[in-house]
């Protein structure tokens, strides 16, 4: 008796050509979305290093003010963020003038310090651009302040 060929179940023999194409069509999408988090991961290690330069920098000038705590205490150390640094040859001015440059070299040419002392409270502020932190503020300020 013949078989119909009609009736009878197939077997199915192999992945269709839909089920290929959705697949690759997810494994694109997830490729994208790791190369999306490996960026934001770039960025967001960037600006933490900016920040941890900027810290870095503020002790920096605070154990050269600590050295030297009476001059410091007397405002020799003082200089506002955006003004030129004394060409003294005190140890007060070499100290900033080196502090300076380094804060330049570190965090990009707009970055700046200030030192501020009254009586023995010293604040110590650094600014510069992080404009490619992933959301947030272009401009960052860190301002520390201690008691010498």
């Amino acid at each position: 008796m013949p078989v119909n060929s009609l009736s009878s179940p197939r077997s199915q023999a192999g992945f269709s050509l839909i089920e290929v194409l959705i697949g690759i069509v997810v494994l694109s999408v997830g490729l994208l979305g790791l190369a999306a988090l490996q960026l934001a991961t770039l960025k967001h290690n960037q600006s933490s290093t900016e920040r941890n330069m900027a810290v870095i920098q503020t002790n920096s000038v605070l154990s050269a003010m600590r050295a030297d705590r009476e001059n410091a205490i007397n405002g020799q150390f003082n200089l506002a963020i955006d003004s030129a640094v004394s060409s003294g040859s005190s140890f007060a001015s070499g100290v900033l003038n080196r502090w300076r440059t380094s804060i330049s070299n570190q965090l990009g040419e707009g970055a700046s310090g200030a030192v501020n002392c009254k009586a023995a409270l010293c604040t110590v502020t650094i600014r510069w651009d992080d404009s490619r932190a992933a959301q947030g503020e272009r401009e960052q300020t860190i301002v520390t302040e201690v008691f010498l």
